[in-house]
């Protein structure tokens, strides 16, 4: 009798987590999820500005129903796009990452790369990403990185790696900083680092991996919000606790979402992002996403 609950009990276990892993790997990774939130950092009586955030579509080229929500995006009319990286999983991902993108960059937009716009992928055990120090290791694939920033700022989008720039977006004047990726090391703020602009109506500071040492300086020097993605928001999180891990600094509690970045008045995005390393093609607790940001006054 005892043997036969046993038995039991380990047949369920089985069938509990094989239906777990079908439903990260086949349905929720697929659940692509709009957020919304109000950031208040305009000045009184300033009129809304929306800001479309997408990260980390980490495209596989026959993906094609992420590709068509995130065309359908367009519809959501934002005043202006930011793209944190991570655009492409394998070195036929282009047409698949501007087809996406293609409705887009009819509005004005800006950009930092991530580490797999430059290289990728190598199949690794998702165990290491729990690790608190674990060292990086770069894949073996050379990824289009520049036909991308071609096909990006040939459409007027700003170029944010280790950049800074003034555009125009929703008739208001914004001041953008950004880093190339600090995941890698790639990130070079002491070069456009400096007090914000007092003549732009907002200032956004934009990076891949949000490091704590960008971070940090970004609010520094007056950027009132800063956008990031990489995280994946933890991408397997537990019901009720969250992340495991931000494959970063940053604290758990801050994997995704709207957060004031301690110690300064600035504010913090992080996006989840709409994909997955592909050797890791599961999301549980933790869906793909992209966010619309409303500007709002103080």
């Amino acid at each position: 009798m005892r043997k036969r609950s046993l038995f039991a009990l380990g047949s369920a276990v089985l069938a509990t987590g094989a239906a777990t892993f079908a439903y990260a790997s086949l349905i929720e990774r697929n659940l692509f999820t709009l957020r919304r939130f109000d950031v208040p950092v305009l000045e009184p009586d300033a009129e809304p500005l929306r800001i479309l955030h997408i990260s980390d579509l980490h495209m596989m080229p026959d993906q094609r129903r992420k590709q068509t929500w995130v065309a359908a995006l367009a519809g959501v009319d934002p005043d202006l796009v930011v793209v944190t990286g991570d655009n492409m999983a394998d070195p036929e991902s282009l047409p698949g990452v501007l087809r996406a993108l293609d409705p887009l960059l009819e509005i004005p937009g800006a950009f930092v790369f991530g580490s797999n716009d430059y290289r990728g992928p190598r199949w690794k055990n998702p165990i290491l990403y729990l690790l608190p120090e674990r060292e990086y290791v770069q894949g073996d694939a050379n990824l289009p990185a520049e036909d991308l920033r071609a096909a990006l700022t040939d459409a007027g989008w700003a170029d944010l790696n280790n950049a800074r720039t003034i555009i125009k977006a929703g008739g208001r004047s914004v001041e953008l900083v950004g880093v190339d990726d600090p995941h890698i090391n790639r990130d070079e703020y002491d070069t456009v680092a400096g007090p914000t602009n007092p003549g732009a109506d907002l200032h956004l500071g934009v990076t891949h991996a949000p490091a704590s040492r960008v971070l940090n300086a970004m609010s520094a020097d007056g950027f009132n919000l800063l956008l990031a993605g990489h995280t994946h928001g933890g991408q397997v999180c537990v019901p009720l606790y969250g992340a495991l891990t931000t494959n970063c600094d940053l604290p758990k509690s801050m994997a995704k979402g709207l957060h004031r970045w301690p110690g300064s008045d600035s504010w913090l995005h992080v996006s989840a992002g709409l994909g997955t390393h592909p050797t890791a093609p599961i999301r549980f607790a933790c869906r793909p996403e992209a966010t619309v940001l409303t500007l709002i006054p103080r």
